[in-house]
């Protein structure tokens, strides 16, 4: 089988897939923009980085020339390439995947593979609880079913993703479990590393991470608020954030208000994120909507860690079972948040360590391709069917 793949950019969540992929197939994944530096910055992190982590070895690739005349990838004109089309007449492709339809490049791929005969499946993570206006809801529901209509293949990541596609008219006989994933594996062996060199801080306090932007949408103000709660009841807790943004220097006067210990360790880069999970007792990703699945807590889980979400974090239902793997709390409910904060930080350590496994055998790279290349393969023989009965 040979896998046509385009994304935006290299991205440190997709590698590990697409290196299990290509030990499935002749896979090909192309970039339709090289990222700055700078551009990182703007898009949220706060500072100016490259990841440190090796993500192009592994499978073949191809940076597309991207003739938008303000590349970026944050806006539907970002990225246009539309190089994409010659790459995929004559790419021989079995199949194509592309990420979702919110950058010109993706549509232009549709349409390639639409004029070639080439099977297109979509995979993304959106989620109906999404915040959105009534107009947006309303020009949704005209123009994703006819949008939806183009695709021959859905490959969802988690329960909200399927019901999300299947509100908007999806076949059930074209969905397709790929879950969302991280690299388990190598999460869990650098954690193990840090723990067993004493590279970790540690305290008399139970200690509960923040790992991302520290931006509205987030909602960090509410894990200080929560923590402080705790504190006051009696729990030993300290807040870590690990991540950049515009809030920072507001939760740290919060944190001080509240008299509620709290370290800021800025930006971490991937490969140090291991050492920060192994120094914590508990991941806390309180979130909205636009949250669709939130990878940091499939990370904290590959680290032995429990994550406290609110019900409006895609991944809760998938990965987040009360008492057990975590807790789930009513988006912008603080006292709600606090007792899901204790909650977790109560879960017998034995009984973590089996539902995370069991969890993190499903949402793993090797699953994930699996789920791929056996949409692609379905598709590609309902095609060949189809050709042979016309």
């Amino acid at each position: 089988m040979r896998i046509g793949y385009l994304v935006s950019h290299p991205i440190q969540y997709y590698a590990p897939v697409f290196r299990e992929l290509a030990r499935l197939c002749d896979l090909t994944v192309f970039f339709a923009h090289r990222q700055t530096a700078e551009q990182q910055a703007g898009a949220g992190f706060g500072v100016a980085f490259e990841w440190d982590v090796d993500l192009l070895s592994g499978y073949s690739s191809k940076f597309l020339q991207n003739v938008a005349r303000a590349p970026s990838t944050d806006r539907f004109f970002g990225c246009s390439t539309p190089g994409i089309a010659a790459e995929i007449a004559r790419g021989g492709f079995d199949a194509f995947v592309v990420p979702g339809w919110g950058l010109r490049s993706y549509l232009q791929a549709v349409g390639a593979c639409r004029r070639v005969g080439v099977p297109i499946m979509v995979r993304g993570d959106s989620q109906l609880v999404t915040e959105r206006s009534v107009l947006k809801r309303l020009a949704k529901a005209t123009i994703f079913p006819r949008l939806l209509g183009r695709f021959d293949g859905f490959l969802y990541v988690g329960q909200r993703n399927r019901a999300y596609l299947a509100y908007y008219g999806a076949p059930n006989d074209r969905l397709f479990f790929a879950p969302a994933c991280v690299d388990n594996q190598a999460f869990d062996q650098a954690a193990r590393l840090a723990r067993a060199a004493a590279q970790v801080r540690r305290s008399g306090n139970k200690r509960i991470l923040f790992a991302g932007k520290l931006i509205e949408r987030k909602r960090p103000l509410e894990l200080v608020q929560a923590a402080a709660v705790v504190r006051r009841q009696g729990l030993p807790v300290e807040v870590v954030f690990a991540g950049s943004g515009e809030l920072q220097e507001m939760l740290r006067q919060a944190a001080a208000t509240a008299d509620l210990p709290a370290e800021f360790l800025g930006f971490v880069n991937q490969s140090e994120l291991p050492s920060v999970y192994a120094g914590v007792d508990l991941l806390a990703l309180p979130s909205d909507g636009a949250e669709t699945w939130g990878l940091v807590v499939n990370e904290a889980m590959a680290c032995g860690l429990p994550a406290v979400v609110s019900d409006a974090v895609g991944c809760g239902p998938d990965l987040v079972r009360s008492g057990r793997t975590g807790a789930v709390f009513p988006l912008g409910n603080v006292a709600a948040f606090a007792k899901a904060l204790e909650t977790a930080l109560a879960i017998d350590p034995d009984g973590l360590r089996h539902d995370l496994e069991e969890r993190l055998d499903v949402h793993s790279p090797r699953r994930t391709a699996q789920g791929i290349m056996g949409a692609a393969e379905t598709l590609s023989a309902r095609q060949t069917t189809g050709n042979e009965g016309r």
